[in-house]
């Protein structure tokens, strides 16, 4: 008798000789098994018939509370020749199959003719090794046909996912199942889910499995159980190798988007010089252009230049992912969905700016409450009849910012101006000041500051310029020397300006930032001409709309340094070698491919998806952003000079700027130097969570130095990321040594916090900080005039119209919002940090891993309670006040779409 039992349930055996009655009393073993547990576990209990003789009885009686009790006798001898197990095997197809069909119509189904097999052919492999061939022990094969299953529920119809059972026969002495081989002989792919033997031993597969006729390889799929390589069974030794090897592939030829192969190389597919020379774009990676590696596709060169890549044409194609890398089902409709939300949103500035004949500067008063335009502009551009079909009014609608401010002529108040570097979209860019004027690294001779005490010591609450440094109260947003070699070529594209930024701060004793003095920095290219302006808070109206002109070319550096190096360089492509090592060298048994693996899904679809449309020629970065198609030249400058692996972490990067000094005596070993910090007060118990499950971890694997010295897939997977995924900085002294469990501990916490927290502190709240472009302009149009330029007269005559004619067109502003609504939406099927899913058949047998990630997943939702807390403590003036919005960035947990809070597990989008 077999069926899923829906309880826990004991079975006792017992047994009598067949020969005489009641020689031997009932001998009681009990056995607890989990809810879905059959009575075709029988033959799993092969270690309790050992202790029978050949010739007994084993009874199985079954107690529960819902049905009668039975009992069924087994045979021993029959036992311990031949077992059959019971596999369930869960699935789900490509949505593009109308999953409505009946299973036996479906045409994924149909076999392959030239094949001997028809279905999917499954074969267990034990951890143990036959003593006489010295080759791991097999089951037979078995064929499961699906397309003789009828008995579908309705439910299974509409999601594409399915469960069916089959049944495999080992011998008696077989052993712990440690591997099951799958192949497919159907005509199309199927996505295998998990396999359950006997919901006894588990198999976390989520993979692709491709048609036989295209995969010569079987499928190997290893049980749920962790182990370093020197503890591999014997049995499975050569499966380990066997399937690394298989992932590393050849590095050779042209990737098909079915093959499952990581290998690098170089950014050299951004451009499209066959375009013309305007579509030319210097390769990322190298000595010239220094960047992390990419994953490599192998497509064909270009035909005007051998060394570049030819990109994928979108419209029959995308680009190469390793398969079970590529975004499926709700994630990829998610994102799809808001493209196209996108694009109409676009239509009517599109169609203003061409019925105009010039680009049209935006409309604040209408974008302000959502709208590009009113809804009787709205209804003249139906006229045209291109909206025939569509509500006018909520197509154009966007939903308002958070943080646009009340007052929308003020455009960014000082306060909230100094606030947004403490909680706003980049938190990470401010700094203390520790010497005035601020000191250049780039040539001091060519680039000093004009800034001089004059300028800000009346800000300063009475102190000396010298007493505000020693008392820690000056800090710095600094972008001088990251623009300051770009901008002759950025300020001679068409409708872009920009200058190097340099921004003072005071801290108050409120807790809170204030502005004291802007310096805004030109190439010193005439030498009669000044190169440096400094901009101090406005005493009456010119220095009013001067000084908002000098905060918005600030904001305009902001944005620009928060995408293009904070965002897509320290946490995209900084991780893709990480995520490329870890599946060429640790095995998914591996103890540390099993902890990142969560913290590494999606990203290489994603960053795939960055190289067709964000950072190449003509894409959002270019067109949307002040550096223009110079962007990804200050993208390599800041990795060479400034990116280091080791000071990527929470507290060194705080040291590092500054804003923190070490203090053991302090909660998480720091002192702040700013009390009400919101983005390190709530990373740091992040981070403190994280390192102590990753501590926990890892010492629960790695005893002392020597296993993680000798750990060869460990040692492996580090080396490569830096030597060939990093390989432009792989010489820096600054790289941890990977020595011993506390370096172990330290690498992977980073590596988590980047992928989690960090990336969410970054990204979901562009929309909410960004979506208001007066706010944060990712662009200028205009420089700020001089009194003897003649633009300056324009300048007095309409200060208000010369801002709005500074920054981005309409078009420019609805693309630029579209494109913010889109990545900083969550999916509707997230997963967030601190949930907790299958820990049992995770980890079986590990219940101290299993504690731990119990115990991380409550300490999560005490921060969660803790950062709502703090939300509305009204002594906490940067996260709480009237109008000022909560500081919700890394809250954990969040609905889909754009909520400005939630902490996914990985780089979701």
């Amino acid at each position: 008798m077999s069926g899923a039992i829906n309880m826990l349930t004991s079975f006792y055996l017992s047994y009598k000789r067949t020969n005489t009655k009641n020689i031997d009393p009932m001998y009681p073993i009990s056995h607890s098994i989990s809810s879905s547990c059959t009575i075709s576990n029988v033959p799993l209990l092969v270690s309790c018939c050992k202790k029978l003789k050949s010739g007994c009885t084993l009874k199985f009686v079954k107690a529960s509370l819902a049905t009668e009790d039975f009992t069924e006798e087994v045979n021993v001898d029959d036992v311990s020749s031949r077992l059959k197990v019971t596999a369930t095997v869960n699935v789900r197809k490509s949505k593009e199959v109308n999953v409505l069909k009946k299973l036996t119509e479906l045409p994924w189904l149909h076999s392959q003719k030239d094949s001997s097999y028809e279905g999917f052919v499954f074969q267990l492999v034990s951890t143990q090794v036959d003593p006489s061939s010295m080759k791991p022990k097999v089951s037979k094969e078995s064929v499961l046909d699906w397309s003789k299953c009828t008995s579908l529920k309705d439910s299974d119809k509409d999601t594409g996912c399915f469960s069916f059972k089959v049944k495999l026969v080992i011998d008696e002495d077989f052993g712990e199942p440690g591997a099951i081989l799958v192949r497919n002989h159907y005509d199309k792919e199927l996505f295998v889910e998990t396999i359950s033997l006997e919901d006894c031993f588990h198999f976390s597969c989520n993979s692709w499995i491709q048609p036989a006729h295209t995969s010569k390889e079987k499928r190997i799929f290893f049980s749920n159980k962790a182990y370093l390589p020197s503890q591999t069974p014997k049995g499975l030794k050569y499966l380990r190798d066997r399937e690394l090897k298989n992932k590393r592939g050849d590095g050779k030829g042209q990737r098909l988007l079915v093959d499952r192969i990581y290998d690098y190389d170089t950014y050299n597919d951004l451009g499209n010089p066959d375009k013309g020379a305007e579509f030319t774009r210097s390769t990322l990676g190298g000595e010239k252009n220094p960047h992390p590696r990419r994953c490599r596709t192998g497509r064909p060169n270009t035909a005007t230049d051998v060394n570049v890549e030819k990109p994928v044409n979108l419209l029959i194609s995308s680009t190469y992912v390793p398969r079970d890398e590529a975004l499926e089902g709700t994630r990829r409709k998610d994102i799809f969905m808001g493209v196209w939300k996108g694009v109409l949103h676009n239509i009517p500035a599109m169609v203003t700016t061409l019925f105009n004949g010039n680009e049209v500067s935006i409309d604040i008063s209408n974008l302000a409450t959502g709208l590009y335009r009113n809804v009787s502009q709205a209804k003249s551009l139906n006229a045209y009849g291109l909206f025939k079909f569509l509500d006018i009014k909520e197509m154009l609608k966007f939903e308002t910012p958070k943080t646009m401010s009340w007052n929308i002529t003020s455009y960014v108040r000082d306060d909230e101006f100094g606030r947004q570097t403490l909680a706003g979209m980049n938190p990470v860019s401010i700094e203390r000041l520790e010497v005035f004027p601020p000191v250049s690294k780039l040539d001091p001779s060519m680039y000093g500051s004009n800034l001089k005490e004059e300028h800000i010591i009346c800000h300063l609450n009475g102190m000396s310029v010298q007493q505000a440094l020693d008392e820690k109260k000056l800090f710095i947003l600094d972008y001088h020397d990251i623009y300051l070699p770009f901008l002759d070529r950025i300020n001679a594209q068409e409708g872009r300006k920009a200058y190097g930024t340099r921004t003072i701060f005071f801290l108050t004793t409120a807790g809170t930032l204030k502005p004291i003095a802007i310096e805004l920095s030109l190439p010193p290219n005439d030498s009669n001409l000044p190169s440096k302006q400094v901009f101090t808070p406005p005493v009456d109206a010119t220095t009013n709309w001067l000084w908002q002109l000098g905060k918005a070319h600030v904001c305009s550096n902001d944005a620009g340094v928060h995408q293009l190096i904070h965002h897509w360089l320290r946490v995209h492509a900084c991780m893709e070698p990480f995520i490329i090592a870890a599946h060429r060298h640790l095995s998914s048994m591996h103890p540390v491919f099993k902890l990142l693996n969560p913290h590494m899904r999606h990203v290489l679809g994603i960053n795939a998806m960055a190289r067709e449309s964000l950072i190449s020629a003509e894409g959002i970065i270019e067109s949307g952003f002040s550096s223009g198609r110079y962007s990804t030249h200050m993208v390599s400058a800041a990795y060479r000079n400034w990116w280091r692996f080791d000071l990527e972490g929470l507290p060194q990067d705080l040291i590092r700027r500054g804003m923190a000094v070490p203090d053991e005596t302090r909660p998480h070993g720091l002192k702040l130097l700013i009390e009400d910090y919101p983005y390190a007060n709530d990373g740091l118990l992040i981070w403190s969570a994280i390192q102590e499950l990753v501590h926990t971890y890892v010492n629960h694997y790695y005893h002392d130095d020597n296993v993680v010295i000798y750990d060869t897939e460990l040692q492996s997977w580090y080396s490569e990321a830096i030597n060939v995924g990093h390989a432009d900085v792989r010489e820096a002294s600054w790289w941890p040594k990977l020595c011993n469990p506390a370096k172990l501990t330290e690498i992977l916490t980073i590596i988590i916090w980047i992928s989690s927290a960090q990336h969410a502190a970054l990204n979901f709240g562009q929309y909410h900080y960004g979506g208001y472009v007066p706010n944060r302009p990712p662009l200028m149009q205009k420089l700020i005039p001089k009194e003897h330029e003649l633009e300056y007269a324009s300048f007095i005559a309409d200060p208000h119209g010369y801002f709005l004619d500074s920054l981005p067109s309409l078009f420019q502003t609805t693309k630029y919002m579209a494109v913010l609504d889109i990545i900083s939406a969550h999916s509707h099927e997230e997963e967030y940090l601190g949930e907790i899913k299958d820990m049992f058949t995770s980890w079986p047998g590990e219940p101290k891993i299993i504690e731990a990630f119990y115990k991380f997943s409550m300490e999560i939702r005490k921060i969660e309670n803790e950062i709502k807390r703090r939300n509305v403590d009204p002594k906490l003036r940067n996260r709480c006040g009237a109008g000022i919005p909560p500081y919700e960035l890394l809250l954990p947990t969040s609905e889909p779409g754009v909520t400005g809070r939630g902490i996914p597990n990985s780089i979701s989008i």
